[in-house]
C-alpha cells in the first residue's frame, strides 16, 4: 500500500536504519524532503520539474475554445534566475542522495531543459545521453506562429564523470529492439484515454501526467527490480505506478494533496508483475567474474589435460597454477592463445576447447557451470 507521510515525520525517522520511507509520497517541499533522506540511497531519480513555461494570458483554438494548457502556480517564476536558483537547489538535494553508481533522468521542454543541463554540468553530473520522447499526437500550435512542438527531451546524467557501473541493461533493451541497438529517440503517444487521470467533473487532474510506458522504458533500462527509484516531483503518481508494477521500490515528494491522493489511490490499485516477469536479460558483462583457475578448482579442468582450438590446429597443456603452456609460450589463457596464432589479443574462453560428453566443447562452457553454481549459492 502507498502512504503519504508528512516532512515532520520523516524528520523523526533514523532514515539509514529505518527503512519505512521506502514506497512512500512525502508531503513538503523536495528540497527539505530530501535533506531527511540518507545520503546515498538512491539507485535511480525521475524529475519532472517545472517547465517555467512564461505562458501570458489566455490560450484559444482558432474557434475561440479555451486550451486546458498549463498555468498552475506551481509553474510560475519571476525570473530566469529564480527558476535557475530553484534547479540548483533540486539538484544538489538529489546529488546527495544519489547512490554512487546511482543516475537521473530530468524531462523537460525547450523553455527549461538548456537551463536544467547547464545546471547539471555545473554541478559535476555527467551527462550521458539526450534522449528524444517524440509524441504520436502532440498539441497543435493553434496560434501558426511556430512550429508545432513534437515532442520533449530527457537528460539521462551519472551522478559523476568517473562512475563506471551504472546501471544499463543493453541487452534488454536491444532484444526488446528486434535485436537491434535501441536508438535515442522514442515514439510515444502523450497520456490520454483511461491512462488520463481525471475528477469527477472530467477535468485533468494534473496538466502534464506523463504516460506509463514512458516511465516504464526509463526504468527497465536503468534500474533493477528492488531498486529505490526517487520522484521529487511526485505529482499523480506515475513513477510510484510503474515502479510497483516493475518491482522497484519509491519514493515520491509532492506539496499538492490532491496529487497525493490521486497518486495513493493509483498506486494501490497496481498488481506487481512476477518474478519470471521482472528477470531483467544480461550480457556477458554483467555476469560475476570466473578466473579460469576456479575451473581447476572446481573439477571441471584438471592439471595435465589437453586443450585444443576447434580445428585441434594448437594444443595446450594444463598447469596446476592456473596457466596454460603450448610451444614454449606459458600464461593465460588469452596470452597462449594469442601467441600461438600470431595475433595481438584472444578470446581464450572461445578458443580453447576440451572434450565435454565425447565431442569438442569450449572451456567458456565449463564457467557457465561454474556461474550456474554461484547462482544458487546466492
Amino acid at each position: 500500500m502507498a502512504s503519504s507521510v508528512s516532512l515532520a515525520e520523516i524528520r523523526k525517522l533514523s532514515p539509514e536504519a529505518d527503512k519505512s520511507w521506502l514506497d512512500t509520497i512525502i508531503k513538503g517541499d523536495c528540497v527539505a524532503a530530501l535533506e531527511a533522506l540518507p545520503a546515498g540511497s538512491i539507485d535511480m531519480i525521475f524529475a519532472d520539474p517545472p517547465y517555467n513555461l512564461q505562458l501570458g494570458g489566455d490560450l484559444t483554438r482558432p474557434d475561440q475554445s479555451a486550451v486546458d494548457a498549463v498555468n498552475d502556480h506551481w509553474d510560475q517564476f519571476e525570473s530566469f534566475q529564480a527558476y535557475d536558483a530553484f534547479t540548483r537547489a533540486w539538484l544538489l538535494a538529489c546529488r546527495r542522495v544519489l547512490k554512487p553508481n546511482g543516475t537521473i533522468w530530468v524531462i523537460g521542454s525547450y523553455h527549461n531543459i538548456f537551463r536544467v543541463g547547464s545546471s547539471l554540468q555545473d554541478l559535476g553530473f555527467w551527462l550521458l545521453n539526450d534522449v528524444v520522447w517524440r509524441k504520436t499526437n502532440p498539441m497543435p500550435n493553434f496560434r501558426g506562429r511556430r512550429f508545432q512542438n513534437a515532442h520533449e527531451t530527457l537528460i539521462w546524467a551519472s551522478r559523476d564523470a568517473d562512475a563506471k557501473s551504472y546501471t544499463f541493461n543493453y541487452e534488454a533493451m536491444k532484444a526488446a529492439n528486434d535485436d537491434v541497438q535501441m536508438r535515442s529517440d522514442w515514439l510515444f503517444p502523450i497520456c490520454t484515454g483511461g491512462e488520463r487521470l481525471k475528477d469527477e467533473n472530467g477535468r485533468k487532474v494534473h496538466p502534464t501526467q506523463k504516460p506509463e510506458a514512458l516511465l516504464a522504458r526509463i526504468m527497465m533500462a536503468s534500474s533493477k527490480p528492488g531498486d529505490v527509484v526517487l520522484d521529487p516531483f511526485f505529482g499523480t503518481g506515475t513513477t510510484g505506478a510503474v515502479a510497483r508494477r516493475l518491482g522497484r521500490h519509491f519514493v515520491g515528494v509532492e506539496r499538492e494533496d490532491s496529487y497525493i491522493d490521486a497518486a495513493r489511490k493509483r498506486i494501490d490499485a497496481v498488481e506487481p508483475l512476477g518474478k519470471a516477469e521482472l528477470t531483467v536479460m544480461t550480457g556477458k558483462r554483467a555476469e560475476p567474474r570466473v578466473a579460469f583457475n576456479v575451473l581447476i578448482e572446481a573439477g571441471l579442468i584438471r592439471p595435465g589435460q589437453v586443450l585444443t582450438d576447434s580445428r585441434k590446429r594448437f594444443k595446450a597443456i594444463v598447469r596446476a597454477d592456473g596457466t596454460v603452456v603450448a610451444d614454449n609460450v606459458a600464461g593465460s589463457i588469452h596470452k597462449v592463445g594469442a601467441a600461438v596464432q600470431g595475433f595481438d589479443a584472444c578470446n581464450g574462453w572461445t578458443f580453447w576447447h576440451t572434450e565435454k560428453d565425447g565431442e569438442l566443447a569450449p572451456i567458456d562452457e565449463f564457467r557457465t557451470i561454474v556461474r550456474a553454481e554461484m547462482a544458487r549459492a546466492g
